[in-house]
């Protein structure tokens, strides 16, 4: 006993930035950012907050589950940009919506989305639930150095959300964590202790360019494949990927390792940027609107972020 995906949602700002926004206050052009992330726009928050997002995906979700808040046993959310400590972004959804049922936040950086998936696998393989709404929801513009030119026009905003119910879709998974915080780091606010003498950094996204490259092309070939082989199936049974939407150069060399065409990777990232843990969701709710998926589809999710973290597992629609 695991879980199938009952509906899928997905909401982003109105807002959107453009490549040749950015060459108007920083040394770049929308040729350099194309060629070398795969960003052509990206939404980005005037006044929304990533509770915001959470709440309009959720909703979408519930509708096209064709489920209602109060038939929720549980609410898991992923993100790096909660808009306070506490409550959680979960816990502000669950209120929002009037649901009566346990919630909580997940951090793993941008796999976090694949690692709450294994989470709620456990907890419907306990029978602890029937139903669980799960959102991916990111406002990545509030940790963004603006006048860094490596690291601002990555990034967008935005939130996934997909309601499970009870099913054995869920087929295989792969975690991974390498404590690692020299390659990719949001430092928080340290506070105003009088007595705290340590460190303190300014709380935007730090990243090494190349070495992220390195591990992500490494972590999304060697996770997929291994997933492919804990459900028992080859490569060529895999209908869809749906990789963290990153950079789209580490999506393109990560398949070249692969045996699966690349006609079967579905990307967004020309429109949405990076929306770490929001983007697998926000992807496949795309796929799943677009009318492409058809049930008993093979789906292998990838992704990879800071930790240093993977996770990747397969799905069937």
């Amino acid at each position: 006993m695991s879980f199938r995906v009952l509906g899928t949602g997905s909401y982003v700002p109105s807002h959107i930035v453009t490549n040749d926004e950015f060459s108007s206050f920083l040394d770049t052009t929308d040729e350099w950012i194309t060629e070398h992330v795969g960003v052509k726009e990206r939404h980005v928050c005037t006044t929304e907050t990533a509770s915001d997002l959470a709440y309009e995906a959720a909703l979408r979700a519930l509708e096209n589950a064709g489920t209602k808040p109060e038939e929720l046993d549980m609410i898991l959310c992923s993100t790096v940009s909660s808009d306070d400590i506490a409550p959680s972004v979960s816990c502000f959804v669950q209120g929002r919506l009037g649901a009566a049922c346990p919630a909580m936040d997940i951090n793993a950086a941008c796999s976090a989305f694949v690692y709450m998936l294994d989470t709620a696998a456990g907890f419907f393989m306990r029978r602890r639930v029937k139903k669980m709404l799960v959102i991916g929801a990111e406002r990545m513009s509030r940790l963004l150095d603006w006048g860094d030119r490596n690291t601002c026009i990555i990034f967008g905003d935005g939130a996934g959300a997909m309601v499970l119910e009870e099913g054995d879709n869920y087929l295989a998974s792969k975690l991974t964590a390498k404590g690692n915080e020299e390659i990719i780091r949001i430092p928080n606010f340290i506070g105003s202790s009088p007595f705290y003498r340590g460190e303190q950094l300014k709380p935007y996204v730090l990243m090494q360019g190349q070495e992220t490259y390195k591990f992500a092309i490494n972590a999304m070939a060697a996770d997929i494949k291994d997933v492919v082989e804990l459900a028992g199936m080859e490569q060529s049974d895999i209908t869809f990927v749906i990789p963290h939407q990153a950079n789209i150069r580490i999506i393109q060399v990560a398949q070249k390792r692969l045996q699966i065409p690349p006609e079967r990777y579905y990307t967004n990232i020309e429109r949405y940027g990076n929306t770490s843990s929001a983007s697998i969701p926000i992807a496949l709710d795309e796929l799943n609107r677009s009318g492409r998926l058809r049930r008993g589809d093979i789906l292998a999710l990838s992704a990879f972020g800071g930790g240093l973290t993977s996770a990747a597992c397969i799905l069937k629609w």
